[in-house]
């Protein structure tokens, strides 16, 4: 549970998938986003399942908004 949710901080906060610099501060705002996100979920009520599943998400767009920042600087 930790290791996604470190991995995602760190995505969310701007590090790059291709291999480039993140910083700190912006894994702290990842951090943040998450918590904030983690938070709301369970004020909603919703399931640890679905929890995570949400979380999942919020990583694959993190991911995806990246692979397509750097093909559209590319291109």
């Amino acid at each position: 549970n930790f290791e996604l949710e470190a991995i995602a901080a760190a995505f969310i906060g701007g590090a790059s998938m291709s291999g480039g610099v993140g910083t700190v501060l912006g894994a702290v705002i990842g951090g943040l986003v998450l918590g904030v996100l983690n938070n709301g979920m369970n004020l909603v009520g919703i399931g640890t399942d679905w929890q995570q599943v949400i979380k999942g998400l919020a990583l694959l767009a993190a991911v995806g908004f990246d692979v397509w920042n750097k093909r559209r600087a590319g291109a």
